[in-house]
């Protein structure tokens, strides 16, 4: 009996049965007459294919219901299409802001991202073994890690970009907002306004930009000549910035300025001191942050604070990190960026 044919001419496309199998690669070959390596470049981003083999290829592919296999194309490609993000799970209200921007990048780039959360910077050697294991085809960290461990990615040829980090001498490829400056900054504003009375909620003493923004602020007074400055040490939450305030006046220190290295601290600084202990901002005491996350910019705050480029140093660290897939012989580099000085109502600058 004779197949029976369309206006064309051809025999009609037949469906793999739902109920049996999925179409595969090697269906819509037979079916659009090409071999199956042309269904593989159809479907490879920046593949050369002829204009009409590839209207061909997807017309009885979609006919079909195929849908190209992500598992098989990494085979056939040598790569995963997934990069592992390392962010630590610290109550920071900018790196949700930086873990959508990145997931955003990648994701119009077909890249799956395979995320990786801290509950400290310190607990980084706790995920690496997970990272080789996927076979990620490249890493953006934002979370600390030693000069040994940078090496590590050298020895499993996996690229690595540091966001918001450095690395001491092991060379690696990083983007970072300048945070000493901007800390400086806040720090010459607050000594232009007349504030000699200074205290400082620091983060935990593994984290890198924490430590870089309290060192900056401490130097800075240093070098004006204010050496005793009270610290105390949160966890970037809203809850140790409150407690902060409370631990700072427990030492008997009334500072006329006090410096958060983080807005969700600043904040929860701010709400200490005006509902717990009465004290008036900016009047009697004004209180800086940084990082310029969306909440610090509620009326209700208004919080003085560098802002971080986010989109421009997440489009910088995707960049780079696609570069270093490509090629492994780029050579490590530095990218720093400015932040900027959001003058709000918690502080008087000078």
């Amino acid at each position: 009996m004779s197949n029976p044919k369309n206006k064309a001419g051809t025999p009609p496309i037949k469906s793999p049965s739902r109920s049996s199998r999925r179409a595969t690669s090697y269906d819509v070959a037979r079916a659009a007459g090409v071999s199956q390596s042309a269904v593989s470049r159809c479907f490879a981003p920046g593949a050369s294919i002829a204009p009409a083999t590839r209207e061909r290829i997807i017309k009885v592919a979609v006919e079909l219901g195929y849908q190209p296999n992500a598992l098989a194309q990494g085979l056939i490609s040598g790569r995963t299409n997934m990069v592992a993000v390392i962010i630590s799970n610290l109550t920071n209200l900018y790196y949700p802001e930086v873990l959508a921007e990145l997931s955003r990048q990648l994701t119009t780039r077909d890249i799956r991202v395979l995320l990786f959360s801290l509950n400290a910077e310190s607990d980084v050697d706790a995920v690496l073994d997970q990272v080789w294991r996927h076979s990620v085809d490249g890493v953006i960290s934002a979370a600390r890690l030693s000069d040994a461990q940078i090496r590590l990615f050298g020895e499993h040829d996996v690229p690595l970009v540091l966001y918001n980090r450095t690395s001491k001498s092991a060379p690696a490829a990083s983007v970072c907002c300048d945070s000493a400056a901007g800390e400086r900054d806040l720090v010459e504003r607050l000594l232009a306004a007349g504030h000699r009375r200074f205290a400082v909620i620091a983060g935990p003493a593994d984290s890198y930009v924490g430590e870089e923004r309290r060192s900056a602020a401490l130097n800075r007074l240093e070098e004006a000549g204010i050496t005793d400055v009270p610290v105390t040490r949160g966890d970037f939450s809203y809850d140790s910035g409150r407690a902060g305030v409370h631990a700072i006046m427990a030492t008997g220190a009334l500072p006329d300025a006090l410096i958060c290295v983080s807005d969700l601290m600043a904040i929860g600084a701010m709400d200490a001191a005006r509902i717990d202990l009465g004290i008036a901002i900016p009047e009697t005491l004004s209180i800086v942050g940084f990082d310029g996350s969306g909440p610090a910019r509620w009326a209700n705050y208004d919080l003085t604070s560098i802002r971080q480029p986010v989109r421009r140093m997440t489009d910088a660290a995707v960049a780079m990190l696609i570069e270093r897939i490509e090629d492994r012989d780029t050579s490590a580099e530095r990218r720093l960026f400015a932040g900027e000085l959001l003058s709000g109502h918690s502080a008087r600058l000078g």
